[in-house]
């Protein structure tokens, strides 16, 4: 599948602010399975200078810097996009839990996506017991790896409201675990904490997802918005496999790669410092059309 994506942020803020730095990740990273094009970042006011940084995950970071005093800051991303490969699904001889943890421990990999990084807790993702124990019968050391963490997504999407508004991109994964609600954001850091908790590592990705309009209706531009699911590292063979909690499914040709870190920190599209207050809103908008649909 071929897609158009474009991407819009408005900020607007209550007074003036100066000497803002931003880090924008709205550029796709490279990933397998998945080519990106024509990219294009328009910013306005035109910042001083934007620069290219590398990171040490599978995340593309753009540092603008804005000097003059500015009111509202809009951002406009865009790319095309191909995903291909067949459908993943469980496999009768896929690793267990257990081979899975086992070989995390071995691998010498040190790049960007290696295993190594992605064990351990992060700033958002701590290892809590309560939701290794709640994750403990599906994540069972003998169980096959691709089988249990698919459960895992399944019990979340059934068990776990999703609530916009209920939560923001500050809340601690524990306070979302304990309310059964929240958004994508939320039900990613519960699978990657519960992934973790059993050994295993899992990564938190942030990308588009395709959405269809009701049948009959016209698909409403700007209505689409980033996503957010789980990467399981599935031993050296299965590699890195998405599973998407918020829908209970193992991430396909929907599921648009933009970036991939230890939690939401690592990938947020923006975040940054400016001096000034007074308190700031945020507008964003964004469409994922299939090329066959035409661009808009």
């Amino acid at each position: 599948m071929i897609y158009h994506v474009r991407h819009r942020t408005v900020v607007r803020y209550a007074a003036p602010v100066r000497l803002a730095r931003f880090n924008l990740r709205l550029k796709p990273a490279p990933w397998p399975g998945q080519w990106t094009s024509d990219y294009a970042l328009a910013v306005d006011p035109a910042p001083a200078s934007v620069e290219a940084r590398p990171g040490g995950w599978p995340v593309r970071v753009a540092r603008i810097a804005i000097d003059s005093p500015i009111s509202v800051l809009r951002i406009d991303s865009s790319f095309r996009v191909g995903v291909q490969g067949a459908p993943i699904e469980p496999m009768d001889g896929d690793p267990a839990v257990r081979a899975v943890a086992a070989a995390a421990l071995t691998d010498r990999e040190i790049g960007p996506s290696a295993p190594a990084h992605y064990l351990y807790a992060s700033p958002r993702v701590p290892l809590l017991a309560e939701i290794g124990d709640w994750a403990s019968e599906m994540l069972a050391a003998d169980r096959p790896v691709v089988a249990a963490a698919l459960e895992l997504a399944q019990r979340i999407r059934a068990e776990f409201a999703y609530e916009p508004g209920a939560t923001d991109a500050g809340t601690p994964v524990a306070d979302a675990f304990v309310a059964r609600h929240g958004v994508c954001q939320d039900f990613a850091h519960v699978m990657v904490a519960a992934l973790r908790h059993a050994g295993l590592p899992a990564a938190y990705v942030s990308g588009y997802l395709r959405t269809d309009p009701p049948l009959g209706r016209p698909r409403l531009v700007g209505a689409d918005a980033m996503h957010a699911w789980a990467m399981l590292w599935c031993g050296p063979t299965r590699g890195w496999i998405g599973f998407d909690p918020t829908n209970g499914v193992i991430a396909g040709d929907g599921h648009l790669f933009v970036g991939m870190g230890r939690d939401y920190a690592d990938v947020a599209p923006m975040d940054g410092l400016f001096v000034g207050g007074a308190g700031q809103k945020i507008e964003v908008a964004v469409d994922v059309v299939p090329e066959e649909e035409g661009v808009r």
